[in-house]
């Protein structure tokens, strides 16, 4: 015979226990300082806050854990009281290519510690003719930085070389030569997608399909938008180091197997990968 009383007994003891361990964890953050890094939290008691980094321990660890205060969105200190920091506040959002004018482009090495590193990006710019403006050619080469940076989710960019080359006029037997900017850096961002939210936003799903391409050529003048209608297909998805990349095919692309994801959220994520001198940036639904 089906025993009720036992049954609800049982699950009576279930929700009790799930309470206790609940209550643990609170406990646990209660008793511990909360720093707040990128999308995790980890508690931990904080030893000591240096011009550069924040210095701490596990529970139940003596090793002391650095990490760079512009990766740091807060600290929130046992006794309650919270600490902000101005360097995570100053990076602005990516949440889309046409987001390129929150990218900013640094010379100093300084500012990318500790932030993800997303990948090399370059640009150039030529004067279409001898009497082409050096500054608008060189303003131009900046522009398509930040448009390849933000199609990799990236909002600040380590220049690592700049080549200008101003307007050189020929004598009058000879011609000149037009104006030409060559600019090379590494994109990074003080937050990436969470790896963990990510398959958990897409479970068992395998098959998408892609409803917008970016696209920006070396020698294109700007970033072009094309609705498009592709499949893409998931084989597997890969947390390396904190940056999520996925292996998969999207139609009509077959050299391409690997992907870097660059954001989601409950309706689309977007991907990106560069091809022969070329940067990609799809759209994806979800729908």
């Amino acid at each position: 015979m089906y025993n009720l009383t036992t049954t609800s007994t049982n699950a009576f003891k279930r929700v009790f226990f799930s309470l206790i361990l609940l209550s643990a964890s609170f406990t646990s953050f209660a008793q511990s300082d909360t720093v707040f890094v990128n999308n995790q939290r980890i508690a931990c008691s904080v030893k000591e806050v240096t011009p550069d980094a924040v210095q701490y321990t596990l529970p139940g660890e003596d090793v002391l854990n650095s990490v760079y205060k512009n990766t740091i969105q807060k600290i929130r200190f046992k006794s309650g009281r919270v600490q902000t920091f101005a360097e995570a506040t100053s990076y602005k959002q990516i949440t889309g290519v046409m987001d390129y004018e929150n990218v900013t482009i640094t010379s100093v090495e300084s500012e990318v510690r500790g932030l993800y590193k997303l990948g090399d990006v370059s640009s150039k710019a030529k004067g279409t003719t001898v009497y082409s403006s050096q500054e608008r050619v060189k303003e131009r080469a900046y522009r398509k930085l930040k448009i390849q940076a933000a199609m990799l989710g990236a909002n600040t960019v380590l220049l690592t070389n700049q080549r200008t080359e101003g307007n050189k006029y020929g004598s009058y037997f000879t011609s000149g030569s037009s104006a030409e900017t060559n600019l090379t850096g590494i994109g990074y961002s003080n937050a990436v997608p969470n790896f963990d939210d990510f398959k958990s936003l897409i479970k068992d799903r395998r098959n998408f399909m892609a409803i917008k391409q970016f696209r920006l050529g070396a020698s294109s003048s700007d970033v072009s938008q094309d609705d498009v209608n592709k499949q893409f297909t998931i084989s597997d998805v890969i947390n390396e180091n904190g940056i999520v990349t996925i292996n998969g095919e999207l139609k009509g692309e077959d050299d391409v197997k690997r992907f870097q994801l660059v954001n989601f959220d409950n309706s689309h994520f977007s991907i990106a990968y560069k091809q022969k001198g070329t940067a990609y940036n799809f759209v994806i639904s979800l729908n």
